[in-house]
């Protein structure tokens, strides 16, 4: 299916303590350019950021942008700190029995002293980080690989419309051509009658000059290879690949196609086609410029 190299896809999940979330956008580019904004402590992953998004588009100047926010207290350990509360407590029941006093020193009174707590951050455990941060990338890799599908069938049918367009205007030209030679060899023959003022005429130079004249304007077979162009359009446009450079490379051939016919024309009307048809081959080029 037609993919457009615009696109979109947003994920975002709670994995292992983690607060992930993905953010996918692109744009039009000729080859595949990649950026990303990654925390910096979790950089370790942007290669294989790079590797995975690679596997599901082609080409498009595209933006990655990844948060991660541990949930509280989930990234720490809590361990006690013996040594001190040990101090406490000796220091305390001495002073309670140089001075005579109740002991009444309990945990609850114990852990709120300075320093009972030694609070340390866990390390990542890189591995699994990736794990959570790919599962949640591939969800907004496919939703943004759906948007683009979505409106690469709307390039489709756009470009479809207006080369349907070309064709009919490709069918007004085979009709004229013919028509064009025929006005000719009767303006020739006026003229050649005024000049002789005489109504024996030569037909067969009459006929000469007509095919050599037929000749040098005859455009059967541009409008042959301009059909045939259409036709691969056609079916490239239903490729399930990235077809954008060869669109690009058959749109060109039409063009040329087109500017030949027009070079050849001797008719008003023709002209007037030729400049209709490279108007909607231009349309038509600046709509595959956002094609895959």
């Amino acid at each position: 299916m037609l993919r457009s190299m615009t696109g979109y896809g947003r994920s975002q999940k709670i994995l292992n303590g983690r607060d992930i979330l993905v953010e996918i956008r692109s744009v039009n580019h000729r080859y595949y350019e990649y950026s990303s904004r990654v925390p910096r402590t979790f950089s370790y992953i942007d290669e294989k950021l790079k590797g995975l998004l690679k596997t599901g588009i082609s080409r498009g100047k595209v933006e990655v942008a990844v948060t991660i926010n541990n949930i509280e207290g989930k990234d720490s350990e809590i361990a006690i700190n013996k040594g001190v509360a040990e101090g406490y407590v000796n220091a305390l029941r001495s002073v309670s029995e140089e001075l005579g006093l109740e002991d009444d020193l309990s945990l609850s009174k114990l852990i709120k002293l300075p320093d009972i707590f030694n609070i340390q951050k866990t390390p990542d455990d890189e591995e699994q980080v990736w794990n959570d941060v790919s599962e949640v990338t591939k969800e907004a890799l496919e939703r943004f690989v759906e948007m683009r599908k979505v409106e690469g069938e709307r390039l489709r049918n756009d470009v479809i419309q207006k080369a349907d367009a070309i064709l009919e205007m490709v069918g007004r030209v085979e009709v004229l051509s013919p028509q064009t030679v025929e006005n000719y060899r009767n303006r020739l023959y006026k003229k050649l009658s005024e000049i002789l003022e005489d109504k024996n005429i030569d037909e067969q130079r009459i006929l000469t000059e007509a095919a050599v004249f037929s000749e040098k304007i005859a455009v059967d077979e541009e409008t042959v290879r301009l059909r045939s162009h259409i036709s691969q359009l056609k079916t490239m446009l239903d490729a399930d690949e990235a077809v954008g450079r060869k669109l690009d490379f058959i749109v060109q051939e039409m063009n040329r196609e087109v500017n030949t016919i027009g070079s050849k024309a001797q008719d008003l009307n023709v002209t007037k086609i030729v400049v209709d048809m490279k108007a909607e081959i231009e349309k038509i080029r600046e709509q595959i410029q956002n094609i895959e």
